[in-house]
């Protein structure tokens, strides 16, 4: 069996997941996802307000797509996404069933890690999910250009929420508090694992905040695994003006130990694979290229599609 940790939140890291339960018929995984902890927006972010705890969406969107393929557990899966519609004066509208029954098991259980083993087996999920961390981080960012008559003004914008909505260029990026504690459960899962899988994802805050998590940065950096980094299908909001080399580049700067052994990217997005190819080098990587996105044009990874091209990189040989 090999071991697989895939590090990330919300979108990306569920079509990672998705993924993964693809390679399923040719490659026996042991699936590991550590989720990040920073979201403040929407339904998690008025839980966080409300009630404390872990902020939920990312981590239920991780459960979701690793649920069984049981027709219950299918139902199930649903119901975790079924939203609630209403007026702006119901306090259900907008939350997700889900996001309710985790913060509901987190507060039954006083343990995340209890809370989310208990729901992976409402879903019957094939793997497990894991929190960055046992507490709630904040995201900051010194930005460049937020204000278009100042372009060269910087100034600090608070909450992920925030942060992933910028117009300006991210210059630094850093969690309060300023270490947070490491999910002890992800720190081992890290260090037992055969593959390391950061992306596809937001990358300023779905992505690099784990490295900014020192148990698991540390944990990372000793890890025997190998490393895989899915690339982006297209800048994001908070990304403007980051070339995809800029992504790779982004990795070393915050954990400057790190090394990379691949780098997958879909070759339309890549353009000119020349600078790629050179930061993925000097990362330690090679570079991979394989059609792994939606065939409607969209900016989205398919799942299949993108099962398809880890097959060869996970199954290879040392």
């Amino acid at each position: 069996m090999t071991r697989v940790v895939a590090f990330g939140g919300g979108h990306g890291l569920s079509a990672s997941l998705r993924a993964l339960r693809h390679t399923a018929g040719e490659l026996d995984l042991d699936i590991t996802a550590v989720v990040t902890v920073g979201d403040d927006g929407g339904s998690s972010g008025r839980l966080r307000a409300e009630r404390g705890g872990l902020p939920p969406g990312d981590l239920r969107q991780a459960l979701v797509a690793l649920a069984g393929d049981h027709p219950a557990t299918r139902r199930s899966a649903g119901l975790f996404q079924h939203r609630f519609c209403g007026d702006s004066g119901d306090g259900l509208a907008g939350h997700a069933v889900g996001n309710l029954i985790l913060c509901g098991l987190m507060e039954q259980l006083g343990d995340p890690v209890a809370a989310l083993a208990h729901a992976g087996a409402m879903l019957g999920a094939v793997g497990r999910v894991l929190p960055m961390s046992p507490q709630p981080v904040g995201i900051e960012a010194r930005v460049r250009g937020t204000d278009p008559g100042r372009p060269d003004e910087v100034r600090t914008v608070r909450g992920q929420h925030q942060v992933a909505v910028t117009s300006g260029r991210v210059e630094s990026l850093r969690l309060t508090p300023d270490a947070p504690a490491a999910c002890a459960e992800a720190v081992g899962a890290v260090g037992a694992a055969d593959w390391l899988i950061f992306g596809p994802g937001s990358w300023y805050t779905s992505v690099l905040p784990h490295l900014l998590v020192p148990g698991l940065a540390a944990a990372i950096v000793a890890s025997p695994a190998r490393r895989l980094v899915t690339l982006n299908l297209a800048a994001e909001k908070e990304t403007l003006g980051l070339s995809v080399a800029d992504h790779l580049a982004a990795l070393r700067w915050y954990l400057p130990q790190l090394t990379i052994d691949y780098v997958l990217a879909d070759s339309k997005a890549v353009g000119d694979p020349e600078p790629v190819g050179c930061a993925a080098e000097s990362l330690g990587a090679r570079l991979v290229l394989a059609p792994v996105a939606v065939t409607d044009g969209s900016p989205r990874h398919d799942p299949a599609a993108l099962g398809a091209a880890l097959v060869p990189v996970l199954g290879a040989d040392r």
